[in-house]
Order: C-alpha cells, then structure tokens, then sequence
C-alpha cells in the first residue's frame, strides 16, 4: 500500500511522476476544503512534500501530528516554519548545491545585460532606431569591481565567473571564510561603498530581511549597480525603486521582488533595469535536480534510511 503524502502545492513534471508512482499525493493547494483534508490526513499522514516559497506555516504543521519529515524542493526554504518543525522534532530537507552553476549563470546574464544594456540596445534595433544614429554606450564589465553578498555556493559560483572577466572580487557575509582570497568586508554598507556591481546571494531568511537598504544602495550610488538573485525580501524595494527613478543606482538586474508576483509598476518604464520572473534557477536540468531531492528524501525517510539532505 502506498504511503500517504501531503503535497503543499505542484512540482515540476518529472518530479510529480516519480512521487504519484511512489505515494498517495493529497494535494492541498487544491483542496476545496482545506480544514478538511488536514483533519483526514492528522491521524495517518507522516510527510510533507513541498517548494521552499511555498507557504508552510507553524499553524498548519502543528495540525499535522504524525508528521515526521518536510521535503522541500529548492536549495531556500523561508517559506518553511523551520523553527516549528524543529520545534515538534521534524526533519527538514532542501536541495543544497543543485541549483548554484545555473543561478549563478542567470546572475551573470543579468549582470551583462544591465551593464552593456543588451535589452534597451536590442529594443533599439527593433525600434528602427539605429537608422537615426548609434545607440548609448553601455558599461565596461571585464576588470571592474564585483562585491558579493552571500559567499555561500551561489556567491563562490557568481566569483569564479568574475575570475574570468579579471574582476577585483570583494565579498560580505556572517564571517570571513578560510582559504578564501578575495577581500572581505565584515560592513555592507563598506564593502557597497567600494565596488561598481553588487551581487545579492543571501537566503531568504528574517536576518536578511532589508539588508540592502537605503544605507547600501546610497554607498553604491549613481555609478554603481544591483544585481538580485536571492530573494525579493533582502532590499528595501521601494527605496531601491525610487533610487533608480531618480537616478540615484545606475542599473539594476533583478530575478527577485518583495511581493512575487507583483513587481513595482514604475519599474517597467527605466531602461536602466533588466528584469526577470524569479526564473534563476529555471532551467530544466536545474528543476529536475532540485525535485530529484524531495524524491531521494521521501524515499530514504520511507525506508528507514538517513535522509539526503536535511537542513
């Protein structure tokens, strides 16, 4: 007999075939009557399969009693009651590394195309304005100052790429990390202050909640860019939307907002911004691999073996 598992909400397609084959999958995003559905599965249900945005609050876990493992697919996991979970002896899982190499191409692809203005340039073209004269020269990316928010596997994957261009690769984060040669900044609002592009690679978790905020984005100033990849939460949004209105941060590449999928209206008139719909990591080798986690986590658990990858 199949085990039963509550899926918060889809996976991807290769992933929901290999756990409907293995599970009875009770969906909750799809339950019409949610209260319900949770009342059925209490007694019986000892797993959870979720996304790491998806919400998964203490309340409803607490609700769960029998519930011993949370299997969320992406290497975040803010959408998670983590603190509950420990709380009521619950393991937790996520998809540590899958998801970097990708991320970390989407942060650079940003970071080219906000620079050399590859999508107001290709506009340009389309717009027959190039017949009228040549375009605005873009920004010199090869040999300029990189920062990075966040050394963890995203933030050394987006500095090995700096390497590349010859960059002065400087970093922040909680400490400074052993063997690591770039320089470190133990204050953002410094380490902003010195660099020309700042990569955010932070999770998505309450002590990063408005890191980048008005502080960070004045050091960087009119001369400086923000590149997002992490999570809408780690920016003071309207601030860094106003600073780019008016001019005060010269660019911005932003994969992530505050309020997803709602991005600020007044952002879709610069042609200083690249923007993109939360899709770093969306690449098909990339999704499978983070889904493969939630698989391999449900399976040991079901086994009786040590789990994957918990947090």
């Amino acid at each position: 007999m199949k085990p039963d598992v509550l899926l918060i909400g889809p996976l991807i397609p290769h992933t929901m075939a290999q756990l409907e084959a293995a599970y009875v999958l009770h969906r909750y995003d799809l339950a019409r009557d949610k209260d319900a559905l949770i009342a059925d599965l209490a007694p019986r249900v000892t797993a959870i399969a979720t996304r790491g945005d998806y919400p998964l609050p203490g309340a409803l876990i607490r609700r769960l009693p029998k519930v011993k493992l949370i299997a969320s697919s992406g290497t975040g996991y803010d959408g998670v009651d983590v603190d509950t979970a420990r709380e009521l002896g619950i393991a937790v899982t996520h998809s540590p590394g899958a998801a970097s190499e990708c991320v970390a191409d989407a942060a650079w692809a940003l970071l080219l195309a906000t620079l050399r203005r590859t999508v107001y340039l290709d506009k340009y073209v389309r717009a027959g304005k190039w017949l009228d004269g040549p375009a605005p020269f873009g920004e010199r990316v090869w040999g300029e100052r990189l920062g990075i928010v966040g050394l963890g596997n995203i933030g050394h994957a987006i500095a090995r790429r700096g390497e590349a261009f010859r960059m002065a690769i400087a970093y922040h984060g909680r400490r400074r990390q052993q063997g690591v040669d770039y320089r470190y900044y133990d204050d953002v609002v410094a380490l902003a202050r010195e660099v020309k592009i700042l990569v955010v690679a932070l999770p998505g978790r309450a002590a990063t909640r408005g890191l980048i905020g008005r502080e960070v984005i004045d050091a960087l100033g009119p001369e400086g860019y923000l590149i997002n990849i992490s999570r809408g939460t780690c920016v003071d949004e309207p601030y860094l939307v106003d600073a780019l209105v008016n001019r005060r941060l010269a660019g911005a590449g932003l994969d992530v907002f505050a309020d997803e999928p709602r991005v600020p209206p007044a952002l879709f008139a610069l042609d200083n911004v690249v923007l993109q719909p939360h899709a770093a990591s969306g690449t098909t080798a990339t999704r499978n691999a983070l889904g493969q986690f939630v698989v391999d986590n449900l399976a040991a658990y079901f086994a009786g073996k040590p789990l994957v990858s918990p947090i």
